[in-house]
């Protein structure tokens, strides 16, 4: 027995060092574990902080500071001294200071950082230690680096994330012009500065109570409870500033779908591309001009209860403006039931293809008008709508005229004056164009020249074309034939009609003849 006690007891001890070992090793073990997890944490944290300053201070630089900037009579003033000035808001730079402030004192493990070794006049040099220097001179090397330093004692873990400061025009353009600046050859791109977010927070407590077992875990499971609700919150800071910048997105992007319903399509283009600005400014362009108005359409209402009106009108605006957009053209207003629309600006594909993008504008017009018609005869609307077009080619001034407070993208000129003068002359379903519109565009259509007029506002005497039809593959004429009255609704456009269909639709004009024929006798029939 003793033998046995004897043998047994090594194996006792060793098992009770063993066990001993784990237990003095478990929390060596666990503070390891949460050192490697508090570095990991902070310098995430660390990161994302400083990405979230960076992008609020980005979203703002382009979304407040750059739109008021865009807009100098708004009276708003963007300053580096901003509290003195009544109504200013601050420089980009200014609002990434005073949010990191505001972030150092709510959060007291969070030191923010904004420095540069190029301060300006009167203001006192920053303190760069080592860490910082170096950072500064690796990202002046290279840019797209993010530098981050991580240490640690026993209790706490401390990160340290740092990024450069990019010089864009705008800031390139201030510091260059400025006197108190000390240096005045920046360029696009150059690193003035750096931000650096620091992150410190506690690794563990009483990691060495290990008197009662049950008090360590509790301990444990106190430490995790806290760190799980620094996270909640820190998770929430960041899942609050993310609702606001995305509902922040969702107004703007609502507010520019609603601007747009009021825009041709190209300006809302131009302007949200930043290719045009929201000034006061015009230029003088050779543009081709469209206008077009419906024959006696008072008349026409007059007969229509106004809810009707207002649905044709409102079918044949959207029908036209469909088409108008499909050929490049910039519908610039709707006056009463007239239409005006220009090519040229501000998109153009040349003088000569601008013109013939207006002509086959044009007849893509007169032939939906056809459709409408048939469609709006069924629904017991009894006159059709007739309307007459006119086109002219030439010098006018476009862009943004009006007041600082609204402003409007259109043209003038004696060219859009004349467009409506040659549509005035046009009889109806008839398009009249100009002789510089004719001669851009003569090789594909067929025009016979009608009475010189002479209009205000130009000295010349202008000769006016009569469109008769397109040119077909061949050379020849393809006349397009219309009438709409009592008793018919008639289209008729030979260059798109199936050769298999033209047996049947010659038939159904023959009949249609003879029927003519039994109706009216009186009519002989050479008087056809």
């Amino acid at each position: 027995m003793n033998t046995i006690g004897a043998k047994a007891d090594p194996n006792l001890r060793a098992l009770v060092l063993m066990i001993a070992a784990l237990l003095v090793g478990l929390p060596i073990a666990a503070w390891l574990d949460l050192s490697d997890l508090a570095e990991a944490n902070v310098l995430k944290q660390a990161s994302d902080l400083n990405s979230i300053i960076s992008g609020v201070r980005g979203y703002y630089a382009s979304n407040v500071v750059g739109r008021i900037l865009s807009s100098p009579g708004s009276g708003a003033q963007v300053l580096s001294n901003y509290e003195s000035v009544h109504g200013a808001i601050p420089i980009p730079a200014r609002l990434s200071l005073d949010l990191g402030r505001v972030i150092s004192e709510r959060q007291q493990n969070i030191d923010y950082r904004f420095i540069s070794d190029f301060p300006f006049a009167g203001r006192s040099p920053h303190k760069f230690d080592a860490f910082e220097s170096e950072s500064l001179s690796k990202l002046r090397s290279d840019s797209s680096l993010r530098i981050s330093e991580v240490s640690r004692g026993f209790s706490r873990a401390r990160a340290r994330f740092v990024v450069p400061i990019i010089m864009d025009a705008a800031c390139v353009a201030c510091h260059n012009a400025s006197s108190d600046s000390p240096k005045h050859d920046w360029k696009v791109g150059d690193v003035r500065g750096i931000q650096e977010v620091s992150i410190s927070q506690p690794i563990a407590a009483n990691l060495f109570s290990f008197e009662y077992l049950l008090m360590y875990f509790l301990a444990i499971g106190a430490m995790g409870a806290a760190f799980i609700r620094h996270q909640l919150h820190q998770t929430s800071v960041i899942r609050r500033v993310n609702s606001e910048l995305e509902h922040s997105n969702e107004f703007l992007a609502s507010l520019s779908f609603k601007i747009s319903r009021y825009l041709s399509p190209q300006i809302y283009k131009s302007i949200f591309s930043g290719q045009k600005d929201a000034a006061i400014q015009t230029e003088r362009k050779k543009l081709t001009i469209f206008f077009s108005d419906i024959k006696d359409f008072t008349a026409i209402t007059e007969r229509l209860q106004p809810e009707l009106v207002t649905k044709l009108l409102n079918e044949y605006f959207t029908a036209m403006s469909e088409i108008a957009q499909a050929h490049g053209g910039t519908v610039d207003k709707f006056i009463g039931d007239a239409i005006l629309i220009f090519f040229g600006d501000p998109e153009t594909k040349g003088e000569t293809e601008d013109a013939k993008a207006c002509l086959r504008m044009a007849f893509d017009m007169q032939k939906r008008l056809a459709e409408l018609n048939v469609k709006w005869r069924h629904s017991g609307v009894e006159e059709p709508l007739r309307v007459r077009m006119g086109v002219s080619t030439g010098f006018c001034n476009v862009g943004n005229f009006g007041s600082a407070d609204r402003m409007q993208y259109t043209i003038i000129g004696a060219e859009a004056n004349l467009a409506a003068r040659l549509q005035s002359i046009a009889d109806p379903g008839q398009i009249v164009i100009s002789f510089e519109t004719y001669s851009a565009v003569r090789d594909m259509l067929a025009a016979r020249g009608l009475t010189p007029i002479r209009m205000k506002g130009i000295s010349r005497e202008v000769t006016p074309y009569a469109v008769e039809g397109l040119f077909d593959s061949e050379g020849k004429i393809v006349e397009v034939f219309a009438a709409h009255m009592a008793g018919v609704d008639f289209y008729l456009d030979p260059s798109v009609i199936a050769a298999e269909s033209a047996d049947e639709i010659r038939a159904i004009l023959q009949h249609a003849l003879v029927a003519l024929d039994q109706a009216s006798p009186s009519v002989a029939p050479s008087a056809r």
